[in-house]
């Protein structure tokens, strides 16, 4: 496992990683290998190309749907009790598989590069990120990487804190971090490319990214699918789609984006960051770990979020053990000496 030794630095920065079995030799890891692509970058306050009018479509319809189905399916749960443990399952199920391929795949393995993977764990991790229905894995990662380095500043897609004024402008910052900045031209934008390029000739993650439509396709007709064999009828069928497609995007969405919200405002700040973000016990737990988001934020290359020993960090769990099989490699974690030099 590398150790990150470095001594801190600003968390909107990458930080420098060095090989434990070569003393004294710096090495690019993470995004320290993008410092030079992010400099040469034009403004990031810049106005970005506006979202055409079929990606606001597409984008209401995968926001919309998922918790007007959720709604209903509250609706069906309270009047007839309508859910079978078979659709408890597909849910719970759903939401495990897709939210850890958000966050070990999409997340720590892409898009910060926290650990690096054999071909088929790479594969396996980004197709569960894509049936989450988040965004493809190039612009998921690009727009997350963005984040990083405008973290609650001019240019973050999804900061709270940029609209300034009374409780109306809190209250609208907070909406626009959780959904609203979906329809911002920061989702869409073609120039986010330049955020990845490492991503850009990755034929791995190109060729998941191609068949993303694909993969939405999956997310909704493999519960139905399933709850359908099972069953033997399409009423089974149709409430696996419900419960284990519908309702269960909807629950991964909403776990998801309040990391951008919920964790920006509420929470406690153990370390220097630079920003707003905050460790929040409740999303540590619903979102596999992400929840430690200033752990995070503090040491954005760092495979492990929940760095206290009760910050139970399911996605953490999960890539040690890979590591532990030699499945993953290059695992990155913070030094003591830069969790000292960074702690409140």
């Amino acid at each position: 496992m590398s150790v990150t030794t470095a001594p801190p630095s600003d968390s909107t920065e990458p930080q420098t990683s060095h090989d434990s079995t070569a003393p004294g030799e710096e090495k690019s890891r993470g995004l320290l290998e993008l410092r030079s692509v992010f400099n040469d970058i034009e403004e990031t306050a810049a106005p970005l190309v506006a979202s055409p009018p079929v990606e606001k479509f597409l984008i209401t319809v995968i926001v919309v749907v998922p918790l007007i189905a959720c709604g209903y399916g509250g609706y069906r749960l309270g009047q007839y009790g309508l859910m079978s443990w078979l659709d408890l399952g597909l849910l719970l199920g759903g939401w495990y598989a897709t939210g850890l391929g958000i966050t070990v795949g999409f997340h720590r393995m892409l898009a910060h590069r926290a650990f690096d993977a054999t071909g088929p764990i790479r594969y396996f991790w980004m197709a569960l990120g894509s049936l989450a229905i988040q965004g493809s894995p190039l612009m998921w990662c690009a727009v997350h990487r963005r984040h990083h380095q405008c973290s609650d500043k001019p240019g973050d897609p999804h900061s709270p804190h940029l609209h300034n004024g009374g409780v109306w402008q809190i209250i609208r910052g907070f909406l626009h971090s959780h959904t609203g900045w979906l329809y911002s031209p920061y989702w869409t934008d073609p120039r986010l490319k330049k955020f990845i390029p490492d991503l850009m000739v990755d034929k791995q993650a190109l060729a998941i990214d191609r068949f993303y439509y694909v993969w939405i396709a999956v997310s909704l007709a493999l519960p139905a699918l399933i709850a359908g064999l099972v069953t033997w009828s399409w009423h089974g069928a149709a409430t696996g789609f419900l419960w284990g497609g519908l309702v269960r995007a909807c629950v991964t969405h909403h776990i998801t984006w309040s990391i951008n919200s919920v964790c920006h405002v509420f929470g406690k700040q153990d370390y220097q960051a630079g920003d707003a973000s905050r460790n929040n016990v409740i999303f540590g737990f619903l979102a596999h770990g992400e929840g430690w988001h200033n752990n995070h934020h503090a040491f954005p290359n760092s495979a492990r979020h929940g760095l206290k020993w009760w910050q139970f960090d399911l996605s953490w769990v999960l890539i040690r053990g890979m590591e532990r099989l030699r499945l993953a490699r290059n695992v990155k974690v913070p030094a003591a000496n830069m969790l000292s030099g960074r702690r409140l």
